[in-house]
């Protein structure tokens, strides 16, 4: 084995799989990574502090050889039987190393980015950042055993985690850009969103789009205008509402002066909505295909309350799921795990540590909330969380765990996810008696 276990502290990281952390073993080369955009800088160590030079290579396959036979070379030179590759999480700058070492004998780890601070001002008292500095700091750091073992996604795993990254980033411009149309709206027509509240609704959209401004709507037929709501709301406007919009729209306190500008951005802004929710609809059906080529994604969306895109975001964000042994890792991984702050006689308050995937927490929490709905499978969890006095927003937290757990364990196990498991058990049991 290439490193040994002992009790210490885990910290998850982004792309990570959390583990225990490890010392290095004699025998094995250190090999440290600060990742840049164009170029990195390595740095090879033997545990016994024999080092090379800081060196830089280029992200180009040229500088990636060079880079792979700068380990060759130390390995030889420092009589080393095995290599261990680190670097700091850097975003997708380092993805391209990654998949180039992934293909060569050695193990490949992460560090945090807040150890090798701290590792910096422990070295030399100084919080000195530079580019031949910061390998020699991520090796430091490798030794001592605080690093992570990284895991990455393969398969229709790695492509639903680009979906649902892509996915994630459309929603975000989608809600900027309604905050964008709401705000443009006002100041021509303020009195809009006291007849239809939602600016994202459909019934908004085709208004806004075929009529957009006041003037316009003011000059339309009310039988006309009630038939277009009620048959784009589905029944909920109709002719009183019709006629309540073209009233305010005649007496609107809307501004006048530079109106045609205005309707120009709400125009292109609209265009934009209707890109951006092509785009997300054709995700979603991309997510909807590669699911039915994982035979556990079955078992999932049979959990009630776990939709089409939740699940095809967990199997994104975690990957794997047999690289995972322990609930407490996979856990970790999401940055669920808890902890607390004691000192003496003070008792810390508990809570997570937030240092995993943020999209898996968040992703998690969206679920714990449709699952606590009445005749959700975990409402009556979360009464009993609320009844011992717990606030919502912990409870909810401790659902999203609970929700993981039970994830983990029905794939770990090839099982089916049973609701109210006890109240069944208690009644069969109650029959055989």
């Amino acid at each position: 084995m290439l490193i040994q276990q002992r009790t210490a502290e885990e910290i998850s990281m982004k792309g990570s799989r959390t583990k225990t952390a490890n010392t290095v073993r004699e025998g094995t080369l250190i090999v440290a990574v600060d990742i840049g955009m164009v170029s990195n800088h390595g740095y090879c160590m033997a545990v016994d502090g024999r080092s090379t030079k800081t060196f830089s290579f280029d992200n180009t396959r040229e500088g990636l050889d060079s880079f792979w036979g700068m380990i060759l070379s130390s390995k030889t030179r420092f009589q080393c039987t095995e290599v261990i590759v680190g670097y700091e999480s850097t975003g997708p700058y380092g993805e391209p190393l990654i998949h180039y070492l992934r293909q060569k004998p050695v193990t490949i780890v992460q560090v945090n980015p807040m150890h090798t601070k701290k590792m910096k001002e422990i070295n030399d008292n100084s919080p000195l950042k530079t580019d031949r500095k910061d390998p020699r700091v991520i090796a430091d750091v490798i030794r001592l055993g605080h690093a992570l073992s990284v895991v990455v996604p393969e398969g229709d795993a790695a492509y639903l985690r680009r979906v649902n990254n892509a996915r994630e980033r459309h929603v975000k411009e989608r809600t900027s850009l309604l905050n964008q149309l709401q705000q443009f709206v006002f100041v021509i027509f303020p009195e809009f969103s006291r007849i239809i509240k939602t600016i994202d609704s459909k019934t908004a959209l085709y208004i806004l789009k075929k009529y957009t401004t006041p003037a316009k709507i003011g000059r339309v037929k009310l039988e006309k205008l009630g038939v277009e709501m009620r048959r784009r709301s589905m029944g909920k406007f109709g002719a009183e509402h019709a006629a309540a919009l073209i009233n305010f729209a005649k007496t609107t306190i809307g501004i006048e002066e530079g109106v045609e500008g205005l309707v120009m951005d709400i125009q292109h802004v609209l265009m934009q909505l209707e890109m951006i929710n092509r785009l997300i609809a054709e995700l979603e059906h991309e997510m909807e295909i590669t699911l039915h080529r994982i035979p556990y994604s079955r078992k999932l969306l049979a959990i009630k309350g776990l939709g089409m895109v939740t699940v095809a975001g967990l199997i994104g964000e975690i990957g794997d799921f047999t690289k995972f042994s322990t609930q407490s890792e996979i856990t970790k991984l999401a940055g669920l795990n808890i902890y607390e702050i004691s000192s003496g006689k003070r008792k810390g308050q508990r809570r997570i540590s937030k240092r995993g995937r943020s999209l898996l927490r968040k992703i998690l929490y969206y679920a714990a909330v449709q699952t606590i709905r009445e005749n959700g499978i975990m409402h009556d969890y979360y009464q009993r969380l609320i009844g011992r006095g717990m606030k919502r927003i912990m409870a909810l937290v401790a659902v999203s765990r609970k929700l993981l757990r039970i994830i983990f364990a029905i794939v770990r196990d090839d099982s089916e996810f049973i609701s109210n498991y006890e109240s069944k058990r208690k009644e069969v049991i109650r029959k055989a008696a």
